[in-house]
């Protein structure tokens, strides 16, 4: 069924990343790198069934070359911490066609991003394994009339009570502040996007008689108590649907689960509440004191054998009384405030899952990523050693140099091509760990993973505490709906029913 996922990242030369890189990557194609002259082969990338470049009105027309937008935005940046591309990445309805879920995106990029005067870089990936999803590469300079680059930011002068601009003597310069030219990275930006692609789907669902919807707010801000699942992502999902388990789809299903039994939970607690509240408002209730007697003495009173025999009314006697002894309760206002403490114990519990639960599929993606780290660096160093070599032969020069050099670069190109799968795996372990380490971060040594798998195990002990928390607030349950139904027995039997009062038509 259609799911809402929309992720939002920044492709930052800062931490490591190539705009060309992601556009060869998300495109399948073979694009060299001006700014470093590093060729960026994924021609053999398998489920990429559209590509295409949505340019705004002020942009040159060659820029629908991908290979030609990417290094212009590489050469325009001048920074090594520079922001080079923003990334959106969309699930799409699984219900449309593939035809219906590009038009869908078309129109969105269309609205939301290009006609704000960003480049859009489109790419539609379906393994047909069921996660068909959109790869939107966007700029983030915008262009001047005359279809060149215009800047990020401005200065905008302070200026004195006289109105001059304020001169500083340490920096010698005049005091300014930096105004961004453009709203494209304020915070509300974000939720504007998220809302109006939730929009769009519903919209189209709707016109072509889908009716499933999505909903762009977590679960929290709609009000649904419900432990969000992970985000499986391509390689995990395909994985899955060839019947093969993986860390985040193994958490998922112990999601699943967990929601399972807290719904039922509520539901039985929601139940609870709900029937106390009614017999608080209609009638005056025994007492608890008058449930217990009653359940000892039916028999007697009633002259005949009740549903309970002997054996079964003293358990059942003896188990509410020791029920409310140890949770010392006296009065239905006593049971109302346990059923109270019950329910938010639920959520408590709810909420701490929710913590665990996220914790530990950041942790198996740390794992995985410093697993392949740790196996194919070797893989990776000797690849650019060959690649080394080459450039060496290169820059040297000299008699014969070119053949030289050629030579080598066939050697590097073969032992790539051989090991493919591991250097890319090592190249996105390298990229996933500097954005979780940052500065920390050194290539020459391994990430901490003895204390990642540390912190999961300490974390196993803790979601086998919550289930020891959740077997005993559903041991509690049960004991109070024993209560309730004991109550009903006396409110609903004619005969040996302690009297109390008469309200609402109800004889008690």
């Amino acid at each position: 069924m259609a799911i809402y996922h929309m992720s939002i990242k920044i492709v930052s030369r800062g931490k490591g990343k190539s705009a060309v890189a992601a556009a060869a990557y998300r495109s399948g194609e073979k694009i060299t790198n001006e700014y470093d002259g590093e060729i960026h082969d994924y021609t053999k990338k398998g489920g990429v069934i559209h590509t295409e470049i949505l340019l705004p009105d002020n942009a040159p027309a060659e820029y629908k070359d991908r290979a030609v937008l990417w290094n212009a935005v590489e050469k325009i940046e001048k920074a090594k911490n520079a922001q080079l591309a923003r990334e959106i990445e969309l699930a799409l309805p699984v219900e449309l066609t593939k035809e219906q879920n590009l038009f869908l995106v078309r129109e969105y990029v269309k609205k939301h991003f290009v006609a704000q005067g960003m480049c859009a870089d489109i790419a539609i990936h379906d393994t047909n394994g069921g996660n068909p999803h959109a790869h939107i590469m966007l700029t983030m300079r915008p262009f001047n009339e005359d279809k060149t680059w215009g800047d990020k930011q401005k200065k905008v002068y302070l200026y004195d009570k006289d109105g001059n601009k304020i001169y500083d003597k340490k920096t010698k310069q005049y005091k300014c502040n930096k105004a961004q030219t453009t709203d494209w990275n304020e915070q509300t930006k974000a939720e504007e996007w998220r809302r109006a692609w939730a929009e769009y789907v519903n919209g189209i669902l709707e016109h072509n008689n889908h009716a499933e919807r999505i909903d762009h707010r977590s679960y929290v801000r709609q009000g649904i108590d419900q432990i969000p699942t992970v985000h499986l992502g391509a390689a995990a999902s395909q994985m899955e649907k060839r019947g093969i388990r993986t860390e985040r789809g193994n958490i998922n299903r112990e999601i699943e689960v967990t929601n399972q039994r807290l719904r039922q939970l509520k539901a039985r607690l929601d139940k609870l509440q709900n029937w106390l509240k009614e017999e608080t408002e209609n009638t005056e209730p025994p007492t608890l004191a008058d449930i217990i007697t009653h359940i000892l003495s039916r028999r007697e009173q009633t002259g005949e054998r009740s549903n309970y025999g002997t054996i079964h009314n003293l358990k059942a006697a003896s188990n509410i009384l020791t029920f409310l002894t140890d949770n010392k309760i006296y009065d239905m206002a006593g049971l109302a405030e346990k059923l109270s403490t019950m329910t938010d114990k639920q959520y408590a519990i709810r909420d701490e899952l929710k913590k665990v639960n996220r914790r530990m599929a950041t942790l198996d993606e740390h794992i995985r990523h410093s697993g392949n780290f740790k196996g194919y660096r070797g893989t990776k160093a000797q690849y650019d050693k060959l690649y080394s070599q080459y450039t060496t032969i290169k820059k040297a020069g000299g008699f014969g140099s070119e053949r030289k050099a050629q030579k080598a670069l066939a050697t590097a190109n073969e032992y790539y091509e051989n090991h493919r799968p591991e250097i890319a795996m090592y190249d996105n372990a390298e990229k996933y760990l500097r954005d979780v380490l940052q500065g920390h971060f050194d290539p020459k040594k391994l990430p901490p993973i003895t204390k990642w798998q540390a912190e999961r195990e300490k974390l196993t002990v803790e979601k086998k505490r919550l289930d020891v928390e959740y077997s005993k607030l559903r041991t509690e349950t049960a004991a109070v709906e024993k209560i309730k139904r004991n109550v009903d027995d006396i409110l609903n039997e004619g005969t040996g029913t302690p009297q109390r009062t008469k309200k609402h038509g109800i004889d008690l």
